[in-house]
């Protein structure tokens, strides 16, 4: 067969394969309260961000329920419409939108959305603002099966509704610690376990650690990547499962001078100096010559456990499917566990991500078919299909969750603990109405490298830290609009004078 009749016979296969799909998807959807009526209907989304082409999001989502409900038109609608920002010349300061805030004028206009979809925190304020539609009884009505959704998901949703479901999400993000079992058995070391501690963790990477210069081996990465930055790692990954605060809910007095900080930067900065975890000046490329996977920790072997997500499964069975390839590469011999948890949360991790939650306006003009539209986008179907076309997230029906490529790996790692909560929508308000606290974090980098460099004790430099803070805080409430530069020197962007306001 030719080339462009092999071409012609793909495209015939795959309009085939999708009316397949299709049809049996409306199969399913016969009885709607949404495709029993006949009159025209336009069902309107509100997303937290977009503008321009929303293909990508149609395809995801809406493509086939309009195609099984003929008489509905469905309309994407932005609250921030990110496209404006190509055009942004610097003449003007920019200024972060405020996305909850553009959010809920789509909801409470003249012409509202009807279903909103946005991350956990903004859900969570939507919901304490009453803007939210219950679902459960609309759940055990229509007897809506949500025993089948991972607990995690289910839990974590519940717990922002105080117990009950104000969103459902079809699909979640999620990570693992990922483990080499050769280094593991070399060292005659026991690989880690799920919900195994941080410090559990931290211990195996001292046994397995091994090696000099370019031939160092590290216990464990925050991630796989080269060039890793202790501190922003430490901030992302370990901080926040400690819901530890650089400063006061009105972010008037720092909080970093406490025996828990102190605590946290001993133990992250003697694992950088002892080289047990990499840390920026790390030289751990011991090959002069580039491939696939030089700059990957994990691959080429520099590290024994890392933090990654459920796609690098994709990455690591590619890189071993084409071993024979890449120079100087030996297959990787893996599995995973959960990510290191606190014993304070032991079943809580800080890598479940709830990114698209879908909700129903309390002002929805059409609120019968936004519920239809919820549940086809929750339902089995649609997780069967997406199961097998979603590389990047999970679907949330644990029915559909398989090892990728045939593979046998520990899947439940992925979804086995709970989502830490949200941030504090009031927090991401702050950071709004006030662009200069991002550099208060920045100057904290800055002392964390002092006690790297052993140029200060970790108490000196949260000390230190908190005591610059505290002055950068006073300026900023004087004036909202002060920044900062690198040295922490505070000043007021001139209107018109391109300031970035971050």
């Amino acid at each position: 067969m030719t080339k462009n009749g092999f071409g012609k016979l793909l495209k015939v296969l795959t309009v085939s394969l999708v009316a397949s799909l299709a049809l049996g998807l409306l199969a399913g959807c016969n009885g709607n309260k949404a495709s029993d009526k006949n009159e025209e209907k336009v069902l309107r989304i509100g997303t937290t961000y977009g503008g321009g082409d929303d293909s990508w999001f149609r395809q995801q989502y809406t493509d086939i329920f309009e195609y099984t409900n003929q008489n509905i038109k469905i309309e994407i609608v932005p609250a921030v419409d990110q496209s404006q920002y190509r055009y942004y010349d610097g003449t003007e300061p920019y200024v972060q939108p405020d996305y909850v805030d553009s959010m809920k004028k789509l909801m409470t206009g003249s012409n509202p959305v009807d279903i909103v979809i946005a991350d956990t925190s903004t859900l969570k304020q939507l919901i304490q603002e009453n803007l939210l539609k219950q679902l459960d009884p609309m759940i055990q009505e229509d007897k809506f099966d949500t025993t089948d959704f991972v607990p995690s998901v289910i839990d974590g949703l519940k717990d922002l509704g105080e117990g009950n479901l104000y969103a459902l999400t079809p699909s979640f993000s999620s990570s693992a610690l990922f483990f080499n079992k050769k280094i593991f058995t070399d060292a005659g070391v026991e690989p880690p376990t799920d919900k195994s501690t941080w410090d559990d963790i931290f211990a195996k990477a001292r046994l397995v650690a091994k090696g000099e210069g370019k031939d160092r081996v590290y216990g464990f990465s925050f991630n796989r990547y080269m060039g890793s930055d202790p501190f922003g790692d430490m901030q992302y990954s370990y901080i926040s499962g400690l819901q530890l605060k650089t400063y006061d809910e009105k972010a008037e007095n720092m909080t970093v001078n406490s025996p828990q900080w102190v605590k946290v930067w001993e133990t992250m900065s003697k694992l950088a100096k002892d080289k047990i975890i990499p840390d920026s000046n790390s030289n751990m490329n011991n090959s002069e010559t580039w491939t696939a996977v030089s700059g990957d920790l994990f691959l080429s072997g520099k590290v024994a456990m890392t933090i990654g997500e459920s796609n690098y499964v994709n990455e690591i069975a590619d890189a071993n499917n084409n071993a024979s390839k890449i120079k100087n590469f030996t297959p990787v011999d893996w599995d995973v566990v959960t990510v290191p948890v606190h014993p304070e949360k032991p079943d809580v991790g800080g890598n479940v991500y709830l990114n698209n939650t879908f909700s129903i306006n309390s002002s929805a003009p059409n609120a019968d078919t936004a519920w239809e539209f919820i549940k086809f986008v929750n339902g089995p179907d649609f997780a069967k299909l997406k199961s097998r076309s979603n590389s990047y997230e999970m679907v949330s029906r644990k029915s559909f969750i398989q090892p990728k490529q045939g593979l046998n790996y520990n899947i439940q790692a992925f979804y086995l603990l709970k989502p830490f909560p949200p941030t504090n929508p009031k927090d991401d308000k702050l950071l709004v109405d006030k662009p200069g606290l991002y550099s208060i974090n920045n100057v904290g980098r800055t002392y964390f490298q002092q006690v790297l460099e052993n140029k200060k004790t970790p108490e000196e430099a949260l000390n230190e830290w908190a005591e610059k803070g505290n002055k950068m805080l006073q300026e900023i409430k004087i004036n909202p609009k002060t920044q900062f530069q690198e040295d922490g020197t505070p000043f007021i962007p001139e209107e018109g004078a391109g300031g970035v306001k971050y």
